[in-house]
Order: structure tokens, then C-alpha cells, then sequence
């Protein structure tokens, strides 16, 4: 197997700009472990997070946004208000495999994110693992 483009790993660190999480319309798609995980980390009922910040997609469940595109979870000047529960699509930015076919869509991926090519070095294995956890 060829080794990827970026087989000597990338500099990311999350500068919580919410970039990604603001100002525009998506999805952030959450299982039911996910549900559970925040559900716990917000000490609130699994039907409330349920009913109250998720919406279901399809066959799927995604959290909502606010009225202005926001993630529902995204607070200006506080910045992500689950991050230590964020789901496991939040927590593998940048690198999902719409990110990382090629050094280009990489660094059109940058020109928006600020964390991108800057902070910890992540090594080829990481972002391999974090490319396959979630298809997005």
C-alpha cells in the first residue's frame, strides 16, 4: 500500500473559532451513544437531548442548528459548549476523508480553518484512525 500524501503527519490543534461550527447550514450527525454521552455530560434527561438538540435525517439523527446556521451547542465568545462530549464527527476535524484526498483539498481546507498546519504535529497513524472513524 502507497504511503498518503501526508505520511509525515500534520500540525493541528483546535483553536475553538468556530469556523466550523457557525454561520452555516449542515449536519453533525450523532449516534445513540453520542446522545447518551452528552446527555450525561449535560446532566439532562437522554429524551430531552434527544427531543431538544437533536433532529432526525432521514434514517439518521443530526444536532440541530440555532435560527442563524449555528451548531445548537455553539456559543459566541464561550466557543463549543459540549467539548468534551462533542461528537466524534466534531472531534475528528479536520481530518475527514473530504479533507484529506489530496495536499490541495487539505489546503483549501486550511484557508478556513485556523488550526489547520499550525499546533500539534499528528502523526500519519492518528490521522489515518480519525479519517476512518467517521465519512462525513
Amino acid at each position: 500500500m502507497a504511503e498518503p500524501w501526508f505520511k509525515d503527519g500534520l500540525h493541528f490543534t483546535c483553536t475553538q473559532c468556530g469556523d466550523c461550527c457557525a454561520g452555516f447550514p449542515g449536519y453533525v450527525w450523532v449516534d445513540e451513544a453520542e446522545v447518551a454521552a452528552l446527555a450525561a455530560f449535560l446532566d439532562e434527561p437522554l429524551e430531552t437531548v434527544t427531543g431538544v438538540y437533536t433532529r432526525r435525517v432521514g434514517t439518521r439523527r443530526s444536532l440541530r442548528e440555532k435560527a442563524n446556521d449555528d451548531c445548537i451547542f455553539w456559543e459566541r465568545g464561550k466557543g463549543c459548549t459540549v467539548y468534551d462530549a462533542r461528537p466524534r464527527q466534531c472531534r475528528t476535524w479536520p481530518f475527514w476523508e473530504s479533507n484529506m484526498k489530496n495536499e490541495a483539498t487539505w489546503q483549501r481546507t486550511a484557508e478556513g480553518c485556523p488550526g489547520c498546519n499550525n499546533g500539534e504535529l499528528i502523526p500519519s497513524e492518528d490521522i489515518l484512525k480519525r479519517i476512518g472513524t467517521v465519512r462525513v
